[in-house]
């Protein structure tokens, strides 16, 4: 009997566990997608940075300094989780004239962990505005230019967030200042979102396969 236990446990259990995970995959299916056709930014390069890329999206204004907490807790509860699937990014844009404050925080940033998929992106006001505006949330900018607020941006460049949420109902970016908000909500969508695109590289692959 003890036997017939020890043998479920080290082999029937971890498939069970499998099982559900995977169609967990498939049942909660895509991250809702709530606007459509954001707008790229280009880098100093001249580059489109977005497009192709699922992108955790900042706005970080021109008082950067102010934002650092924002940042840190974006860095510890989500970046360090994720950074290594290779195709997200976390763009962070500011005013142009607030390099060397980016300069500065990233080097923080990077006393802690790889800070590769960071890149911080010094553009026009106008082209600030532009982007967030595209997003077409109920949030706003400060006079700097910042919001606490990070959104999730797929490789379509459309926005995604949540339509029922439990708290705020339509939910356009999650607060970087609260690191229940990362833990418990921003974390989960996160996950959605990369294994929609790692469940569609391996349909792909198949395809090529037949």
């Amino acid at each position: 009997m003890k036997k017939t236990l020890v043998l479920v446990t080290l082999f029937v259990l971890p498939i069970v566990a499998y099982l559900f995970f995977l169609s967990g995959t498939y049942n909660f299916g895509k991250l809702p997608t709530l606007t459509e056709q954001v707008s790229d930014v280009t880098d100093s390069g001249n580059n489109e940075v977005l497009k192709g890329k699922i992108t955790i999206l900042g706005f970080m204004g021109a008082d950067v300094a102010s934002q650092k907490a924002s940042a840190f807790n974006l860095n510890e509860k989500i970046y360090k989780r994720f950074y290594e699937f290779n195709d997200l990014q976390f763009i962070m844009l500011s005013p142009k004239g607030s390099e060397a404050q980016m300069t500065d925080l990233k080097e923080e940033l990077g006393t802690f962990t790889d800070v590769q998929k960071w890149r911080f992106i010094a553009t026009g006001e106008d082209t600030i505005k532009k982007v967030f505006a595209s997003l077409k949330t109920d949030l706003e900018l400060d006079e700097q230019l910042a919001t606490p607020y990070v959104f999730i941006v797929d490789k379509e460049l459309n926005l995604r967030g949540r339509t029922a949420d439990e708290d705020e109902g339509t939910k356009y970016g999650f607060n970087a200042n609260s690191v229940a908000e990362l833990n418990n909500k921003m974390v989960d969508d996160v996950k959605i979102i990369l294994a929609e695109y790692r469940l569609a590289l391996k349909k792909n692959n198949l395809k090529e396969k037949e």
